[in-house]
Parts: C-alpha cells; structure tokens; sequence
C-alpha cells in the first residue's frame, strides 16, 4: 500500500504540473510530449511514453520496463522543471525520484529530455541517456546490496544472551541462470509462496556475478523443503549463522525468524530475504537497531561484461549495533533455579541502587506479560506502602493492635484466614505488619487520609508512567471515597501490581530511594521502529528519612524466622497473601531486591532459594 500510495501521489503531482505547464506555451509545444513521456513511465503505460519518442517502439517500451526490474523500484515519481525551445528543437528538464524499496532514502536524480520536430510532432530523440544522463549504449542499471548481519542482545558484561544457529538462505547468481531465471523463480515462488515478480526483480536488479538471496528458511522448515528445492535447477544454498537462539530469559530476550512471504507484505518492502525479523521481546523492540539498514549502492553495468562501469548513488546505510541489558547472569540463574519446582512462580530482581533489572523468571508465567506487565492483587504486600502513609500520619510502629480473626471496618469485612498465625492477640503494628494481619492492618484505615495514601503510592511508582522497550505495568489504586476503600488498600485489596512494581518497592526502602526500572542501557534512545512512551523516565522519589529506617526495621522482622531467610546474609522483606492461593514475597538482600509472586506455593520459600542461590551474596 505504501507504494501504491506514492505512486498515486506522483501521478497527482505531474498532473497538476503539467495543467500549469500547459498554459505556458502556444501549440504546437514541446510540451504534451514530455508530459505524456513522463507520466507513461511512472504510471507503467510504456505505449503512450514509447509513442512520444522517435525510437522504435517495442525498444523503447522494454527498455522502460527493464529500468524498473534493473532497478527493484517499487515507483518512479517526475516533475518537470523546464521546457525550452530553440527552432525545431527543444529540451526539457525533470526531477526524479526512485524509491528503491529499500531502507534508504528515495534515490533523486535530474534528468534531460532532449526533442525534436518529427513530421510537425514533437518526439523525444530516444537513447538510454533519456533514462538517465550517465547510462550509455550497451549499459543497464543495477543496484548491489550489502546486508550487514544482526547484531545480538548482550547482558550487562557484554556477553551476547542468545547463542548462534543457522539459517539457510536460497538465491541465485544471475550469470548461471541465463535465460532460465523466469523458469527458476515460477518454480521457487510456487513452493515457497513468495511473490513471482518480487523474486524476478532482485535477480534482475543485481550484478549478474554476485550471489542474489531470494528466501531464507529456518532449520526444520529448510529439511521439510528439501526435496521441493532440489528439484529446481539453478538455485544455491548458503547456510548462514546468526544470534538468534535466545538464552534466559528467554521471552525477554525474543525470538528472531527469517523473513516470510506474510511479514514482507505486512513489513511494505525495506527488509529482503536473508534477514532476519524479531518476532518478540527485545528483539521486536529493537529490530531497527541490530538489523541496521542494507550498505545500497545504484550502478551502471557494462551488458557484456557484467563488471560495474559508473556509481550513480551510494547510502552506507545505518550501523547496527548490539544492544545492552542490564541482565546479571549470576543473578538470572539463581532466580531460574528459584522458581523451577515451583508450579507457578514469577520473580523480578532489580540493582536495590540503580532501578536495573538483573532477573527476570518464570515458571508456567510469561517473562513479559506477566512478571513485567501483569496485573494483580497486591493483598498485604501493599502493606510496605501503606506503613510509609501510616508512619508519616504518625502511627507507632509499637502501637497495640488487634489481630481477630474477623473485622468489619467501615462495612468491609476482612477475615484473616489463617495467615497471622503466631500473631499475639494484642500484638504491635511492627508484629501485625511482619506477619501480614490483615484484620489488625485494616483496622488503621481511619488513622490515614485518602490522600495520604495516594501520595505514598506515588512515591513507590504506582501509576507513574516509566520508560521500558517492553510492557510493563507499575500499578493501580482506585479513588478511596471511604473509610472502606481505605481498609482494602491498606490490606491490598483494591490494589494491582505487578512483580517489576512490587521489586521497585523493595528497592526503594532498601536503597532509600525509588527509581524508575531500566532494561537497556545501550542505545540510549529509543528503537526508531518502537513506540516507548513516555520518552523521558520518572525522577527518583527519596523515601522520607524520618519513616526509611523504621520501614526497614519493619521489613527485617518480617524476613526473620521466615523460608525467605534460608541462606546467608541478612534478608528484609515480607510474606504477603493475595486470595486465590496466590502469595508475595518483596524485599532484599545486600544490592539486590526482588518480588516473588507465587501460585499454591510459598513465595517466601522461593525467595529463600534465591538468595542462597547467589553467588558471592553478602
């Protein structure tokens, strides 16, 4: 459609130049010819362009039509920029514009169009020179291309995060093919499906010794058509190795195909066969960046020798680059091995200091959409950020609480179910917090405003509007009109988050300050082929220093005597529950912090198994 659209557009404009341009001369004029001339070439009506000229008209027809194959143009587009007459002879000067159907610029060229008197008409003197000034007799185009290869996804060190495989690419060396090559590509396009014209076009538009990819398979797609291939004569394989094979975490990493029939129409053109398409994760999100643009240059080939005679454009292209996470090895594999027994577990983990993501595991959960972007109940792991409220409203963290088994706070009811076992029956806020007593926490709804608690849940990043290359989600509270919906956020009730949220949360107690989450740090600008919005991220939010070190004493009693510290060093944290089996665990050890969220299994544990599971842990 995109080609279509220019085409159309180029046609409008030489129009309305040539109905500008019609009034300026007295008949007879030069200029019907150079405006039929043009518009028959940029429209494919090689009649009406080849009867303008004094050449012989199945020569000049072919060599228009040629100009388009030896090219791959998807349009041309002309305007005229002059039309001067001198007796019986004239000369027109125009613009063009080829749009290559590359990753380039539209290559722009001028043009002359010499005319003369023939039998009271005017014609164009036909020679290959009208196609463009530097083509000669016994020349042809052609446009020699460079694909550079994709450039890997690396972690924080540098080291690539997908390991190399191959690809198989068919083409063909247009000098072997002879006059077969229209046999060649019917055959290649009926078993493959791609578009018989585009495949004649890259032959014909390439330097006839130079090998010309036509469709790029993976492994088990490549065996499956092995013999269909086979049995087409002309045609070459070249296996080629790229970093595609994803390492963890895996679905943040992506995945990588070759280029089909289906994403090169949906594409509109600037990728060709032997490339590659990231398919998701970051390599969706940075396709621009490790593909780079294809090294283009526009030529003239001697027709007998084949060798290059003129170089009449030339784009470098854009450099490709790698492109850097933040991702920690070490750290992704303790947390994949955290998570393997478990049935349905996700843990985020985050430099406590910086925001980065070093881990991101799952387990029958998706990396993205889930440990990233999901949406769930926060349930009293919300508790972290509804105690800053409290504790800035100035409830001590030794006030004496209550913790039945059921309360009804403003018409809401909460029953703990179990889960503030071991709380003592007028325990203090600390002990109701550490053991996650949703009753007892419900309880301080009226003791805190709705404004106060919507501004400490911004202050923890919910609802601010981060910078990823992913989806992510950073949470949501609702309007708190009473003393009701108070109660259910403190107790989380109310309250979506996802794991990222919840590990920056842990991050900004044990750093004493919230930070927006970073995942690539190199390129440092968006993917030109992304839409990240906003472009700028959130400033850091220090935590009050009046409410941090009490929030961490909260935090260490409620690691302590837990699954969560099960290996060494010291862990701060909670052990939250969120109805429906699901259970959180939030908080730290030494520079990193994490958010477990876990189904019909204890998060504290899974977090545990982490921690003993890093290496070199405080």
């Amino acid at each position: 459609m995109r080609r279509a659209r220019r085409t159309l557009a180029a046609t409008a404009t030489l129009a309305v130049a040539s109905t500008m341009l019609t009034g300026c001369f007295e008949e007879p004029s030069p200029h019907d010819a150079v405006r039929d001339f043009l518009v028959g070439w940029q429209s494919e009506d090689y009649d009406l362009a080849a009867g303008r000229t004094d050449g012989d008209l199945a020569t000049v027809r072919k060599a228009l039509s040629d100009a388009k194959l030896e090219l791959d143009a998807a349009s041309f587009r002309f305007k005229i920029k002059s039309v001067n007459v001198t007796g019986d002879e004239s000369k027109a000067d125009f613009h063009a514009e080829v749009d290559l159907g590359e990753n380039n610029p539209l290559w722009e060229y001028d043009g002359i169009l010499p005319l003369h008197l023939v039998d009271g008409s005017w014609k164009v003197r036909w020679s290959p020179s009208v196609l463009h000034p530097q083509l000669k007799e016994g020349q042809r185009f052609a446009v020699d291309t460079k694909p550079v290869e994709r450039q890997p996804v690396v972690d924080k060190d540098g080291n690539a995060l997908q390991s190399d495989t191959y690809l198989y690419v068919v083409g063909v060396y247009p000098s072997k093919l002879g006059d077969q090559a229209e046999d060649v590509v019917a055959k290649l396009s009926e078993v493959t499906g791609y578009a018989q014209d585009r495949l004649l076009s890259r032959i014909r538009s390439s330097p006839p010794d130079k090998f010309v990819p036509l469709v790029t398979f993976g492994h088990s797609r490549y065996q499956a058509m092995t013999s269909k291939l086979a049995a087409i004569t002309g045609i070459d394989t070249q296996p080629q190795k790229q970093p595609v094979n994803p390492d963890a975490p895996r679905q943040i990493v992506g995945t990588v195909s070759a280029l089909t029939p289906e994403t090169e129409q949906k594409l509109g053109g600037p990728q060709r066969a032997g490339d590659s398409i990231g398919k998701s994760g970051l390599q969706q999100a940075y396709q621009d960046y490790l593909t780079g643009s294809t090294e283009t240059k526009v030529i003239t080939l001697d027709l007998k020798t084949g060798k290059e005679v003129t170089r009449l454009k030339e784009w470098q292209g854009r450099q490709n680059v790698p492109v850097k996470t933040t991702i920690d090895r070490s750290v992704q594999a303790a947390a994949e091995q955290a998570v393997a027994d478990t049935d349905t577990s996700a843990l985020v983990a985050v430099q406590r200091d910086t925001g980065e993501i070093r881990a991101v595991a799952t387990k029958n959960m998706h990396q993205e959409k889930d440990a990233l972007a999901g949406k769930y109940p926060a349930g009293t792991a919300f508790s972290i950020v509804a105690a800053d409220a409290l504790l800035k409203s100035n409830v001590s963290p030794k006030q004496r609480l209550a913790c039945p088994e059921e309360r009804t706070v403003g018409g809401a009811k909460f029953v703990h179910a179990g889960q503030s076992t071991g709380v003592p029956s007028s325990a203090t806020f600390q002990e109701n917090f550490a053991k996650g007593c949703v009753t007892a926490l419900a309880s301080l709804a009226r003791r805190v405003t709705a404004a106060e608690l919507a501004k400490s849940a911004s202050a923890f990043g919910m609802k601010q509007p981060w910078r990823l290359p992913l989806k992510s989600f950073s949470g949501s509270l609702p309007a708190l009109s009473s003393d009701a919906d108070k109660a259910r956020a403190i107790a989380g009730q109310n309250v979506e988050v996802s794991p990222l949220s919840m590990a920056l949360v842990g991050a900004a107690v044990a750093s004493g300050t919230w930070r927006p989450p970073v995942l690539v740090t190199d390129p440092k600008s968006p993917d030109p082929a992304a839409e990240i919005v906003p472009t700028v991220q959130p400033a850091p939010v220090p935590v009050d220093p009046k409410v941090l070190p009490v929030l961490r004493t909260m935090m260490r009693a409620g690691a302590a005597g837990t699954p969560a510290q099960a290996g060494s060093g010291r862990v701060y944290g909670v052990t939250a529950t969120a109805g429906g089996g699901l259970t959180w665990f939030v908080g730290w050890q030494g520079d990193v912090a994490i958010a477990v969220l876990s189904k019909n299994y204890n998060a504290g544990a899974v977090a545990g198994s982490f921690f003993a599971g890093l290496k070199n842990s405080p």
